[in-house]
């Protein structure tokens, strides 16, 4: 009789307490879906699906790309914001991610509170051209040259809030000097007005199309913004040797919704970080005009801090509005 009972607790034991596998089970369980703030076929698109198969061996999940533009890239930030923490959806935003909130009051997120970083995937330097017209063949030149004309050299971005505008701004305030801002609606106006000499200074990312002015003398280049020599602007300067600790890069990340557990985070990120190891994957983002770069999630969380005040601070300061 108390053997029988024992039986019977055991096998109430068994249907009450869930195995492992009843439960959630291994990360990931399920497609996972990467939203993209952005249209098919630009820069973050691309990096997204050259990830897409590698990321599907690793994990062993399909990985679906969702394209969600709009709002400065507020709509897809939100959707994923909102989504349930468990790793299956996941942001792959810009330097927006931090700046959007600082230039409209209805962004709708906070980049720290409501996200969980998880690997910076690459990083871009931005170049800083002149045209041929302007007398100076340095970034020491050029600044005197600002200098003795202040509020008279025009300056190219792709609009009012646009990361170009941004890292200009934070240049000439490093640099004590002050040009004037000419808003264009894309960067493809903006670099077409600084090739023609409509106007003077650019501050862009670096492409092959850029690298191909340069060779050919349509535009002079006269420093990268990134701290050291870059590979992705062949024989260019750091501005950083002129205007100390100046630095100012494009960066895309992996973000998921704030509360996401540790382990799907650290899941995430060693796959990531397998990923972009590869010198295929490594090629094939060079093509792209960014490097591959992965990181830790506590290093990528100090990159949105530090640059969340930085912009929110350079924002302020220049009075800058979204696109008027």
């Amino acid at each position: 009789m108390v053997w029988a009972l024992v039986v019977v607790m055991a096998g109430v034991i068994a249907l009450t307490v869930p195995s492992p596998a009843s439960g959630q089970g291994a990360f990931p369980s399920r497609p996972i879906q990467i939203v993209v703030p952005y249209p098919p076929g630009g820069t973050s698109d691309l990096q997204v699906r050259v990830l897409q198969e590698p990321l599907r061996r690793i994990l062993g999940q399909p990985i679906v790309v969702d394209n969600r533009p709009g709002a400065a890239g507020a709509l897809a930030t939100r959707q994923v914001a909102r989504a349930t923490p468990d790793g299956h959806t996941l942001l792959f935003p810009n330097n927006a991610l931090v700046i959007t909130p600082s230039l409209s009051q209805d962004a709708g997120y906070h980049p720290i509170k409501d996200l969980a970083p998880v690997s910076l995937i690459s990083l871009a330097p931005m170049l800083l051209v002149v045209h041929p017209s302007v007398p100076a063949n340095s970034v020491r030149e050029l600044i005197r040259y600002a200098k003795a004309n202040p509020g008279k050299l025009e300056y190219a971005t792709a609009g009012h809030g646009s990361f170009g505008h941004l890292a200009t701004e934070l240049f000439s305030k490093a640099a004590g000097i002050r040009m004037l801002h000419v808003p264009y609606k894309g960067q493809a106006p903006a670099t077409m007005a600084v090739l023609s000499g409509e106007v003077k200074v650019l501050m862009t990312t670096t492409s092959s199309a850029m690298n191909t002015h340069i060779k050919e003398g349509k535009v002079r280049l006269l420093g990268v913004s990134s701290l050291r020599p870059s590979p992705l602007a062949p024989g260019a300067v750091p501005i950083a040797a002129t205007v100390p600790n100046f630095s100012t890069e494009v960066w895309f990340g992996v973000f998921a919704p704030a509360g996401t557990p540790p382990d799907v985070i650290g899941r995430l990120n060693a796959a990531l970080a397998e990923a972009l190891a590869t010198p295929e994957i490594r090629d094939r983002f060079a093509g792209f005009g960014v490097t591959a770069t992965s990181s830790t999630p506590a290093q990528l969380a100090e990159r949105v801090a530090r640059e969340y005040a930085e912009w929110e601070s350079v924002i302020r300061a220049a009075d800058i509005k979204p696109e008027e």
